[in-house]
């Protein structure tokens, strides 16, 4: 018993004089803490052999802990450049800033910062506090910073490329992301921010090569076949729009607006019975359901179905009556049928749905309505032509890609 107290006396006057010599080396506070608790249990020990007490194991396990354990541990990771400062003030920033006090967090922050300029979590994590509270400017600023100390911290590109292009810095955001994906091909939500952004620029051949590169790493990434058809759609490249839907279709059967471009691209290829079976489909969704029995009436008209017709319309009126009226008394097909339909007298008290549909999204969507439109008119025997030429126009590219490859 003796011995063991001698020991522990021993042991805990060395590590207090440790941790003493670094709060004075350092200039560092924190390690009051440490030191009122190396007291609290040198003077439990102290007061045991002085008064002859035996002390029970629960309060020995914590004399022991608070002693020696806690202050060995910190001499540990300061060898290993981890300081009790910064561990300490990280801490009580993310504490702070899950309360909601981001003021403090951030005085936590900049204090650590204030001290090393090189601390590379403190400017992560300042950055992140400055994006929550929309600060774009400030946070970009510490992202940088943090990839300046960090050069592998491929998030923080992602974070910097985002933030630009929300402050409308478009060119600067692909620079960032090009530069990103060039150190990391595989970082499959840059591809699709990069995408997106060229389709907001209207340049919709780079986006597809900015896909077709990502899907080699991610082939079973529906989102990017789903962007790669919307792209093809507004090449009018709707063959290879349409294998893109499908395997979008095939990897996430609730991508409802996948059937519903596909239903328009059967259209404008005359294909009406597919046309249907994913307009059908499509009604499964909330927000596509008016637009998809509208067309459905279309569809049925063309087969002279007029009773169908009429159900599905009065459907999609019923759904959406403002949008559905206008788009219904802007088409002569409707003229028939009209005096059938359900309408309301007074329009102007329907409540304008909300969409969760992306600018990009409503933009393919209301250009393959468009293109339906023109090729409505269209004869099966133009149809059949405009296959053929494109078949014939593949089938040359193919075989100017083999006679490039035996000449190379």
């Amino acid at each position: 018993m003796i011995i063991e107290q001698l020991i522990f006396t021993v042991i805990t006057l060395v590590l207090f004089i440790l941790i003493f010599c670094k709060m004075i080396k350092n200039n560092d506070t924190t390690y009051v803490v440490v030191l009122v608790m190396q007291t609290l249990g040198i003077s439990i020990n102290f007061i045991s052999v002085i008064g002859s007490l035996n002390i029970n194991i629960v309060l020995k396990v914590i004399m022991w802990i608070i002693s020696v354990v806690l202050p060995i541990i910190i001499i540990i990771l300061e060898k290993r450049n981890i300081s009790l400062f910064e561990t300490t003030k990280l801490l009580r920033a993310k504490i702070y800033f899950k309360i909601g006090n981001n003021k403090k967090a951030k005085q936590q922050l900049i204090d650590i910062i204030d001290r090393n300029a090189d601390s590379y979590k403190a400017h992560k994590q300042l950055a992140e506090i400055y994006e929550s509270e929309g600060g774009m400017r400030k946070a970009i600023d510490e992202y940088v910073q943090a990839i300046d100390i960090k050069k592998n911290d491929y998030d923080s590109y992602y974070k910097v490329a985002g933030l630009l292009n929300n402050l409308d810095k478009k060119d600067e955001a692909i620079q960032m992301l090009n530069n990103l994906l060039n150190k990391q091909p595989d970082y499959c939500e840059a591809s699709k921010l990069l995408g997106d952004i060229y389709c907001a620029k209207e340049m919709y051949k780079e986006a597809v090569s900015v896909y077709q590169d990502a899907l080699q790493y991610n082939p079973a990434d529906y989102e990017l076949h789903y962007n790669l058809g919307m792209v093809y759609t507004m090449l009018n490249d709707f063959q290879n729009a349409k294998q893109s839907y499908q395997k979008a279709a095939e990897l996430n059967s609730l991508l409802y607006n996948t059937n519903y471009s596909l239903a328009e691209i059967a259209l404008i290829y005359k294909e009406l019975e597919e046309a249907k079976e994913r307009f059908v489909k499509a009604t499964e969704d909330e927000e596509l359901a008016a637009d998809a029995y509208y067309e459905l009436a279309k569809i049925c008209l063309i087969q002279l179905d007029k009773d169908t017709a009429i159900n599905y319309a009065n459907l999609a009126i019923e759904l959406d009556a403002k949008k559905i009226v206008e788009k219904i008394n802007n088409d002569s097909i409707f003229i028939p049928i009209y005096a059938k339909l359900s309408i309301p007298f007074n329009l102007e008290i329907s409540e304008e749905k909300k969409t969760k549909m992306t600018k990009k999204e409503k933009m393919v969507k209301e250009h393959l309505e468009e293109m339906s439109e023109i090729t409505r008119n269209l004869s099966y025997n133009d149809i059949r032509l405009l296959r053929k030429n494109r078949e014939k126009n593949e089938k040359n590219k193919e075989i100017e890609n083999n006679d490039r490859e035996i000449q190379e």
